[in-house]
């Protein structure tokens, strides 16, 4: 019979647990969703490492506590040698970001295995995520499901990027900025057509909180007549499933997939591999039959 430990109090559970980086989650828009443990946990260590040290105050100030804070944000990971420096010496930290659980999409995740490489333990302490909150009220698919994050700034990648995910089966998961969502709606309906369905979730948890499940075309029609406002979560339906094996895909239908992915912006390589994958044809297969449609074209 495997022994399990008995539960103990907020207040006094991390006093005696010096040494340890602490991972706490903070609310992803509604403060009233606090757990209990996280207030105990920023109160009971010595000092927070913050994704913006301006956000962790305000939430700081919302709990009526005053600790040290450094920021980690990934344009000063440097200061990451100093954070586990200083929990080796014996203090206690706790890592968040703005919203949500730390580390997921966040620069926390190099301290976070920096840490376990050399030894220090660390703790979770969950709360809201973002992307599952979305996923579990998006009406698409949550049997199995992918995390992208942000997809890639450098237009190249972010093409690439999206040409992997052409034959995905799975739901797949987005962050995006408002400022990048039209051109994000627009780039995934290139790639995945249409009429793919989506689930844009927006301001989560907040007072404007929006979730709209619909089209790619719905959704870049309804974002040419208004302007995006806030922070958003896309929850885009897999692809659907395989043909039949009797109506396989030939090579010049590959290819001609292919052809269709240059066309909206892909580079050749790119094209040619994604449209090859789940098919019985070899990506250089695709690419020769590219090649010769690129020819008949301009013949």
């Amino acid at each position: 019979i495997r022994d399990v430990a008995p539960s103990r109090g907020l207040g006094d559970v991390y006093k005696r647990q010096a040494g340890t980086l602490y991972l706490v989650a903070t609310p992803i828009g509604n403060l009233d969703d606090m757990p209990p443990r996280v207030a105990a946990t920023f109160g009971a260590v010595d000092f927070i490492a913050a994704e913006d040290t301006r956000v962790t105050l305000r939430l700081l100030n919302h709990l009526g506590l005053k600790k040290p804070l450094v920021s980690y944000y990934e344009h000063a990971l440097q200061k990451g040698e100093g954070i586990l420096r200083r929990i080796e010496a014996g203090e206690s930290c706790a890592l968040c970001s703005d919203a949500g659980m730390p580390c997921i999409s966040d620069p926390g995740e190099v301290i976070v295995r920096d840490a376990l490489e050399r030894g220090i333990p660390v703790v979770p302490v969950p709360g809201a995520s973002a992307c599952v909150t979305a996923l579990a009220v998006s009406g698409q698919d949550t049997s199995r499901w992918v995390f992208e994050g942000f997809l890639p700034v450098e237009r190249r990648q972010k093409k690439e990027r999206l040409a992997e995910l052409l034959t995905e089966r799975r739901t797949m998961i987005f962050y995006e900025a408002p400022h990048k969502l039209r051109t994000t709606l627009a780039d995934l309906s290139a790639a995945f057509g249409p009429e793919r369905s989506i689930t844009l979730c927006r301001e989560l948890t907040k007072l404007h909180e929006e979730i709209c499940k619909t089209t790619l075309a719905d959704a870049i029609a309804r974002y040419q007549a208004q302007d995006p406002r806030g922070e958003y979560v896309l929850v885009v339906a897999g692809a659907p499933a395989a043909a039949d094996p009797a109506q396989e895909m030939t090579l010049e239908q590959a290819a001609r997939h292919a052809l269709e992915l240059v066309e909206s912006g892909f580079g050749p390589t790119a094209a040619a591999k994604a449209a090859a994958k789940d098919t019985r044809f070899s990506k250089s297969e695709v690419y020769k039959e590219l090649l010769l449609l690129q020819q008949e074209q301009q013949g």
